[in-house]
């Protein structure tokens, strides 16, 4: 049951994923097309731009990907779990229906009265 702290794990992965895909809309789209700016300026910008996009997407990737690792562990705990308790119905099971011993004293037949 060690497993257990996988919930927390899985909500500040959540919480990551979240951050970097509010990073990214806040980037907003290329400033390629800004007119005040001479053209080597605006390569600048724009390849800043991408950098910084790709920063980001490569977080939220990595990030997506820890996310899917805990998932995963934590649907094989709840697979265990599933098992182990297949197994207790079926004992408890097993243990109800089993039929009652016979007992294994002999009774004295009855003598006829005169």
């Amino acid at each position: 049951m060690e497993k257990i702290g996988m919930g927390n794990i899985i909500y500040d992965l959540r919480k990551k994923i979240q951050q970097a895909q509010a990073d990214l809309a806040q980037l907003g789209g290329s400033p390629s097309d800004i007119p005040e700016l001479v053209d080597t300026a605006n390569l600048i910008r724009s390849n800043e731009y991408l950098q910084k996009t790709n920063a980001k997407q490569n977080e939220l990737l990595s990030v997506y990907e820890q996310y899917s690792v805990a998932l995963e562990e934590l649907l094989s705990t709840v697979f265990e779990i599933q098992n182990d308790l297949k197994e207790i119905v079926k004992e408890q099971s097993s243990l109800l229906s089993k039929p009652k011993r016979k007992s294994t004293t002999k009774r004295k037949p009855k003598t006829a009265k005169k």
